[in-house]
């Protein structure tokens, strides 16, 4: 089957090439120049540094979690912001993006399919899928019926260039109007602003399906980096998103630096942002073991590996299925007994608790699967 790759490119986007070209062109040149030459005060700093989070969290927590992926809900204020400062981010309207990025979960790493498949070649994960009319980059709206009866989506779609042109040129220029300082605001809180979010969200395209680990599924190229995390705004675990991407964290361990989930956590205690969604610990649980149990069954298949080791593998995998099926029945049991049964403080704690051993006993089954792992050695790796 030929790909996209092998036949002769489509033509060049003209002024997607022309607006990258130029801005990036600016700030490596212009933006260093004048703070040579002139320097830039602090509210210049400061204005860079609130609009690059808001532009940026507002494409992670509005365009990417809550509309694309439905994580959760929020009143119409939340919504109303995250679409003003997610279209001054400049990377199309919410509808858009949305539907690209739906068609990029489905078709993940399909060089045919996939808008910004790794498998194409970084370049073109990271930017080069909009530089040319690729088929892959026509945008189809049947992906987000769903979306098109959100009132301010549509708003936000029909006016997307005017949001545009008021937020990114009309917000600076308004700044340092007020602060004696039009181009060095202009060239920080616009230009230099522009730049360095585009290439933090297109790292999630690209860096994130290159380089980390993929602790959760080997399915696809996403991995989980939290280096990355911390330029995209805690959209580096991705690996994990790709998996459980109905979830609306994507670090899910305390200390995982996740700022768009705190900041939807921060909502929710305010009663602005309802609705969340999270994934079951067991089945994260049951993805990290299945993920292990796949590569040490690698190592037991090998002819250098001891019988009585593939013998402790298969009996610790017999276990593995046992829990899981046991899991299984007990939501089934909560969906035969119904929401009359759950009402019940007794049925709902003796189920609380069986989950809860259940959990336990794949944790406690991980610890023994890394035993088990070093007791192969580097060498049987």
């Amino acid at each position: 089957m030929k790909t996209e790759s092998s036949l002769t490119k489509p033509p060049i986007c003209r002024g997607n090439a022309v607006f990258f070209a130029l801005f990036n062109l600016l700030a490596v040149t212009a933006v260093p120049l004048w703070g040579w030459l002139v320097g830039y005060s602090g509210f210049a700093w400061l204005a860079f540094a609130v609009l690059l989070g808001a532009g940026g969290m507002s494409i992670t927590t509005g365009y990417h979690r809550m509309w694309s992926h439905r994580t959760f809900k929020a009143r119409w204020p939340v919504r109303l912001a995250l679409a003003i400062f997610g279209g001054m981010a400049l990377q199309n309207s919410i509808l858009v993006w949305a539907a690209r990025h739906r068609i990029h979960h489905r078709y993940v790493d399909d060089v045919e399919r996939d808008p910004h498949s790794i498998k194409s070649g970084f370049w073109h994960a990271h930017i080069g899928w909009m530089l040319r009319a690729w088929p892959t980059s026509e945008i189809d709206f049947s992906q987000v019926r769903d979306l098109e009866r959100d009132p301010i989506v549509m708003w936000q779609h029909r006016h997307y260039w005017a949001l545009v042109w008021t937020t990114n040129l009309g917000i600076p220029v308004a700044l340092g109007w007020l602060t004696g300082d039009v181009i060095g605001m202009l060239l920080l809180a616009g230009v230099l602003r522009l730049v360095v979010s585009h290439h933090f969200t297109f790292f999630i395209n690209s860096l994130a399906h290159t380089w980390g680990r993929r602790p959760y599924s080997e399915d696809n190229t996403a991995v989980d980096n939290g280096l990355i995390a911390l330029l995209t705004w805690g959209e580096g675990y991705h690996n994990y998103h790709h998996a459980f991407q109905s979830d609306y964290r994507n670090g899910i361990r305390w200390w995982q630096y996740d700022p768009s989930k705190w900041l939807i956590n921060m909502l929710a205690w305010t009663g602005m942002v309802y609705g969340r969604r999270r994934m079951p610990r067991f089945r994260i649980q049951r993805a990290r073991l299945m993920v292990e149990f796949a590569r040490l069954k690698q190592r037991a298949e090998s002819a250098d590996v001891q019988a009585s080791w593939r013998e402790v593998f298969e009996r610790e995998y017999q276990q593995f299925r046992e829990t899981v099926n046991q899991w299984q029945a007990i939501q089934m049991r909560k969906v035969e007994n119904g929401a009359e049964a759950l009402r019940d403080r007794w049925h709902r704690t003796e189920l609380r608790t069986s989950l809860k051993e259940l959990e336990f006993r794949l944790k406690m089954q991980q610890k023994r699967l890394r035993a088990l792992t070093r007791t192969m050695g580097p060498a049987a790796a």
